[in-house]
């Protein structure tokens, strides 16, 4: 039993613990609310560090290690792409890496990036001397366990979560002893289209499916239109506050899972104050590597996996841009794939792309003829099933090209469906009837 009630006088300020990371590493950095701000700033602090490079998902804060006068010292490798590093990526002063979010554990466990050190945030040690990865387990994990080097945050605020989060304290090399509150996500109020998805999705739940859903104002409003539903569960990479009263109302009760039966799983959480104190020592809420989550052959053994994830553009045969506009990366692969795979694959399961019809304020269509050079197809045509858009569904699955180009421009803003009709039948050779 760890009996080392004094183990916060070992603590050392983040200058200190920053002086661990060598010249030439290979650093994982934590991400999302977990994000260890006080490490990265004193890493960016230390002048005598170059050649050092930083893999991760979106981070929390400023992404400083990627602003231009670090460059040649820092070298920032996105695995997702926040929006602190969306115009470095561009400018060439850091790198994006397309990769599915189930693949990243094995890039470290295998070696393959060979990680120096890890930087974390983790709960406080509990009395058998663990610590969690707290609200994101995701490639953390996989990270903790394979780097040479472990520098923490021990964060007095940092929940403590429960399934495969625990690192043990002693494997900690050097550590930072905070008390500060979490990163939270910012609320943005609902717009009408994201309503109007919403209801549309919502009616596509049946009773005993379970969700995958991500952040932001379409998942949200999917979530907050689902309290009619009954014993609905949760296998998922990440959810966010929308779910709470979904899970204490009784409507989601995880009961038909096959897979973590009766507990809501998840990779990481990211939200509000109220979210990080509902997952704290919640045992109801079980935490994985992403690998778990998004494994395909966990997912499809779920019964109805409901999988909603969003595009930036989709072209009029299926393909699905959701990582970049053009050439421009704007955020990853992340677990789309993961997930629209396993729900085509569940049984009674339905995958499905939701995006409103247009962009910049109406004036672009997100459903084009063809997509922009240098646009990263993250579904393919193969794999899309489900279209949702503010004005229908459609579902793709079995459809031929025609078909498809059909279905898709009739949910399509019927401001562009003329343009589109116009464009397809050039492309198609034929004369679309209407």
């Amino acid at each position: 039993m760890f009996t080392d009630i004094s183990w916060r006088s070992r603590a050392v300020s983040a200058d200190d613990a920053a002086r661990l990371i060598p010249s030439g590493a290979k650093v994982f950095i934590h991400g999302a609310a977990a994000t260890p701000i006080p490490l990265i700033d004193a890493m960016c602090d230390r002048t005598d560090l170059e050649r050092v490079t930083l893999y991760h998902l979106h981070t929390q804060g400023s992404a400083r290690f990627a602003e231009a006068e670090f460059a040649g010292r820092f070298y920032s490798v996105s695995l997702f792409a926040g929006s602190g590093v969306r115009k470095p990526i561009e400018e060439g002063r850091a790198d994006f890496m397309p990769i599915f979010l189930s693949d990243i554990p094995g890039l470290f466990t295998s070696r393959a990036v060979p990680l120096d050190v890890a930087l974390l945030q983790v709960s406080p040690p509990d009395r058998h001397g663990y610590c969690t990865l707290g609200t994101s387990v995701d490639t953390a994990k996989a990270a903790a366990d394979s780097a040479r080097i472990l520098i923490a945050e021990v964060n007095e605020q940092m929940p403590r979560t429960h399934g495969n989060t625990m690192v043990r304290f002693d494997r900690i090399d050097a550590f930072i002893h905070t008390d500060r509150p979490l990163a939270e996500a910012d609320v943005v109020e609902e717009t009408a289209v994201e309503a109007r998805i919403g209801e549309i999705i919502a009616d596509l739940v049946e009773d005993g499916s379970t969700l995958q859903m991500g952040i932001g104002g379409i998942p949200n409003a999917v979530l907050s239109r689902l309290g009619n539903k009954h014993d609905l569960g949760i296998h998922t990479e990440m959810f966010s506050d929308n779910a709470i009263p979904l899970i204490e109302s009784g409507v989601i009760t995880n009961r038909f899972k096959k897979v973590h039966n009766g507990r809501t799983t998840t990779s990481f959480v990211t939200g509000s104050r109220k979210l990080f104190d509902f997952v704290h020592d919640n045992p109801t809420v079980e935490f994985h590597p992403c690998d778990r989550t998004n494994d395909t052959a966990q997912i499809r053994q779920n019964p109805k996996v409901v999988a909603i994830n969003s595009a930036i553009e989709i072209d009029l045969t299926g393909q699905v841009c959701a990582d970049s506009i053009g050439h421009r990366i704007f955020s990853g692969i992340g677990g789309q794939m993961d997930f629209i795979h396993g729900a085509a694959l569940s049984q009674g399961g339905k995958p499905i792309i939701a995006l409103p019809s247009t962009a910049a304020h109406g004036t672009v269509s997100r459903i084009t003829a063809a997509l922009k050079a240098g646009a990263g197809v993250v579904t393919t045509r193969g794999h899309v099933h489900w279209v949702v858009t503010e004005f229908g569904a459609v579902n793709l699955h079995g459809l031929t090209l025609l078909q498809r180009g059909e279905a898709l421009i009739s949910v399509a803003h019927p401001d562009f469906r003329a343009e589109l009709r116009r464009e397809f039948a050039q492309i198609r050779h034929i004369v679309l009837n209407g």
